[in-house]
């Protein structure tokens, strides 16, 4: 049988290093970390710094542009606004202008309205005038025919003739 020494055991264990392979792995990494902290570290430093200037950047120009979205927005609606009380001052104008449109010729259809019958009235004016002095004539002559048969006498003087026809038909209108 074999006997165990803890000694052997200690130096066979390649769980722990040897002292030499430490000093070199420490030198090494010495070694690693100061080129890495000079020259990897001052590029990822300058990296980062250029893309949290970009990205700051950016934001800058997205709150800019929201501010400038906003005064748009503002600017559009105030002209919206001006624009709705534009058509509605034009609308309102049009009505009035209808209105008055509407009762010019309103008016001006009263007015020839007026005036045709007045020349209506006029004509059937004249014309009954016209009417009552040919009937006036008829009749004179129709009544100076019959009483110069009744009587017997000829009736033939215009002037008396006419003075019997307008004595006759006084008589009739004030009969009515």
């Amino acid at each position: 049988m074999k006997t165990f020494s803890f000694a052997a055991a200690e130096e066979l264990n390649p769980l722990i290093p040897h002292t030499a392979e430490i000093i070199a792995g420490f030198i090494a990494f010495a070694l690693l970390y100061m080129v890495i902290r000079s020259k990897v570290t001052p590029m990822f430093e300058k990296a980062f710094t250029a893309r949290t200037e970009a990205i700051e950047g950016g934001m800058a120009k997205a709150e800019q542009a929201q501010r400038d979205a906003e005064v748009a927005l503002a600017q559009y609606t105030k002209q919206l606004a001006s624009a709705q009380t534009e058509a509605l001052s034009i609308r309102e104008e049009a009505r009035v202008q209808g209105a008055a449109i509407l009762e010019e010729l309103r008016m001006q259809a009263q007015q020839d309205a007026a005036r045709i019958t007045a020349a209506a009235s006029a004509s059937i004016e004249s014309e009954r005038q016209q009417a009552i002095v040919s009937l006036r004539n008829e009749v004179g002559t129709l009544a100076t025919e019959l009483a110069s048969k009744i009587v017997g006498e000829a009736l033939e003087d215009q002037v008396r003739q006419s003075r019997i026809v307008d004595r006759f038909l006084e008589d009739l209108e004030k009969s009515r």
